[in-house]
């Protein structure tokens, strides 16, 4: 026989770790927790869910981003374990407007743009540029960050030859498409260094990044491999086929950080944190 007060791995009920308490990830500047594995400490800034599951964005001190997944017993508030759930249904999340900018970070009213500094972020295209500029315009500008887009990446090996990237000139790239056995995924792995940073999303456009209830529309239409993405997107959805026009339509309805999804929002902040390094 065996006692009730066991379970099947005959473990004591004094033993038995006790659930962690719940914790609303509530963007909230007074909400700062610390991440039990890397140490990280940051006020919640957004909370998202992604195809792997949830996840939270901290801000620290210094204002940089990192994205974690919201697992169980997974922070630390106040020196103690807790677990970060999503917000309830209903519950008002204050919006990115004053006091904050459109990527959520803490705004710094009156300040002047930081001289350019030698590292750079390189993006594939002018839409990709237009985007980053549109959410995190204002804080590239505070830390003198300059965004560029290539065109393509297939001449991205020799462009970055010519930049020369070192410790005081780092160089970050985003990629669209950035998928294992990619040619992406390739040209990714040629340049990678100490002081080159390659990261990716896994939409084959940027448009995809969009949060397609930010857009109006269900979902991002599946177009036929070999088809134009955006011109058959456009036909799927009825729209006029003017890519250019599209776009516009897209752009315009991104305000802030949530209307992206957060396959792009941690990259960005990323390749941000790369290339200002040091600035601590």
């Amino acid at each position: 026989m065996r006692s009730r007060q066991y379970d099947s791995d005959f473990t004591p009920p004094w033993k038995r770790r006790k659930p962690a308490p719940e914790v609303e990830a509530l963007p909230d500047p007074d909400l700062v927790v610390e991440e039990a594995t890397t140490g990280f400490c940051g006020a919640v800034v957004r909370c998202e869910k992604t195809a792997q599951g949830h996840t939270v964005t901290l801000e620290d001190r210094f204002g940089k981003h990192r994205v974690f997944p919201m697992e169980p017993r997974g922070f630390l508030l106040d020196g103690e374990v807790v677990t970060l759930v999503r917000p309830r249904p209903g519950t008002r999340t204050p919006p990115a407007g004053a006091g904050r900018t459109a990527s959520g970070s803490v705004a710094v009213p009156g300040a002047r743009a930081r001289v350019a500094r030698a590292g750079r972020i390189y993006v594939e295209g002018r839409h990709d540029a237009e985007l980053v500029e549109r959410v995190w315009g204002d804080d590239l500008r505070i830390e003198g960050v300059v965004v560029e887009y290539l065109e393509g990446i297939d001449d991205l090996p020799a462009i970055v030859r010519d930049f020369g990237p070192a410790p005081d000139a780092r160089l970050g790239v985003l990629v669209d498409h950035l998928v294992p056995g990619s040619k992406e995924s390739r040209i990714a792995a040629e340049v990678t260094g100490d002081d080159v940073l390659v990261v990716g999303h896994p939409y084959i456009d940027v448009w995809e990044a969009v949060k397609p209830s930010s857009v109006g529309i269900a979902g991002w239409p599946r177009v036929p491999h070999g088809r134009d993405w955006k011109t058959g997107v456009c036909e799927a959805l009825g729209w006029p086929p003017n890519t250019g026009a599209a776009w516009q339509r897209i752009l315009g309805a991104v305000h802030s950080y949530r209307d992206l999804e957060p396959q792009l929002l941690g990259r960005v902040e990323e390749l941000i944190d790369f290339v200002t390094v040091g600035d601590e």
